[in-house]
């Protein structure tokens, strides 16, 4: 469990003349994070973890490298006369100018414990070992003793009726502020279109609502893709406005209206493209070396089955093609709220950007 949450581990357990023992297993392995290292000191006589190679470094499969020289200590030397010598030169400067600040002017401070507890004498007479000073560490700060309250269970029980009321309160203005809309709203409306409108509306907020909530503050950057992709749905506007009033001819618009309907549909397919792209591209960086492959392959099985059957309602005739669309559009409802709501998690990030592509292109299909 603790080889999962370290970034090095360093084996010593080296027994000469026999097989070193086997201490970091290829399970303790696998749990390890991509980039940590095991650096084994006892790869001379084999190793203590599972992959070591003498004279190697190792890389496995989920990118944990196992260091295994077994001249380490050679290879150290250089390092350790550096940070040797770097003590060594600033303890000599200590009783120079860095001390007294005045240039050829020398001077040991006694009050310093390092230097006061190396002298052997000072000025002809004898220091070590009766008059050097023990080190002790200095004491632990104090702390502040924070007063105690102390409650009855009546207080207590007080407090969180309080709170209570307060949540109670606050809850009962915001539905009385809502109540108030929604009869506002149906004395100035007269027409059932709009209310329907609004019930849609409403109920497309609150769900809404409830799946952007719970998605992990990770993910926020792909979300933003996936929902500015589904925002792009605004293709349909542009391929409503082609489809109506002066009909062009050929490909080429030749109104306002149409010019119009052309840009915004090939605006919205790039709005589309771009987010699913930049989603996929985000959510790969995610991706770890031990996660399962992905079939989303398999998936094309339904879709293929609800454009089939928006096919043939459209060209064999079918059924009612206007009902079959609204099936479709149902779906294409279903899929876009599945593909944000499976961004709450990594786990279902990828599987959610599938889905929410499939939305979007069976909301498309369904509007031609």
């Amino acid at each position: 469990e603790q080889a999962g949450d370290v970034d090095i581990i360093i084996t010593t357990a080296l027994i000469p003349g026999r097989k070193a023992p086997i201490l970091v297993n290829q399970d303790m392995l696998d749990a390890m994070k991509a980039g940590s290292v095991v650096v084994d000191l006892a790869a001379a006589n084999g190793g203590n973890a599972e992959q070591t190679r003498p004279d190697e470094i190792v890389t496995t499969s989920n990118g944990v490298k196992i260091i295994g020289y077994t001249d380490l200590p050679s290879r150290l030397a250089a390092t350790a006369s550096n940070l040797f010598g770097n003590n060594v030169a600033k303890f000599i400067l200590s009783v120079g100018p860095q001390t007294t600040g005045e240039k050829g002017v020398f001077q040991i401070d006694l009050e310093d414990d390092a230097v006061q507890n190396m002298l052997i004498s000072y000025n002809g007479e004898k220091r070590w070992p009766d008059k050097i000073t023990p080190y002790s560490p200095p004491p632990p700060p104090k702390k502040e003793v924070e007063e105690v309250i102390t409650k009855s269970e009546e207080e207590i029980l007080a407090e969180k009726n309080a709170a209570q009321l307060q949540s109670f309160v606050q809850n009962t203005g915001v539905a009385t502020l809502a109540a108030a809309a929604l009869v506002a709203f149906g004395l100035t409306s007269d027409s059932p279109d709009a209310v329907s409108l609004m019930s849609t509306f409403a109920l497309a907020g609150l769900a809404g609502y409830q799946v952007v909530w719970g998605v992990a503050p990770a993910l926020h950057s792909p979300l933003m893709a996936v929902t500015n992709a589904i925002s792009g749905m605004t293709a349909v506007g542009g391929m409503v406005l082609l489809a109506q009033g002066t009909q062009a001819e050929g490909l080429i618009p030749n109104s306002p209206s149409h010019w119009m309907g052309a840009v915004a549909t090939m605006l919205s397919f790039i709005n589309i493209s771009g987010g699913f792209l930049v989603s996929g591209k985000m959510l790969d960086l995610f991706k770890r070396p031990d996660d399962p492959d992905d079939y989303f392959q398999l998936y094309a099985i339904p879709a293929g089955l609800l454009l089939a059957g928006l096919a043939g309602s459209a060209y064999a005739g079918l059924g009612d093609l206007g009902t079959v669309s609204g099936s479709v559009g149902i779906a294409s409802a279903i899929c876009c709220i599945a593909g944000i709501a499976g961004l709450a998690n990594q786990e279902t990030a990828r599987t959610g950007n599938v889905l929410g592509m499939a939305g979007v292109g069976f909301g498309l299909a369904a509007t031609t």
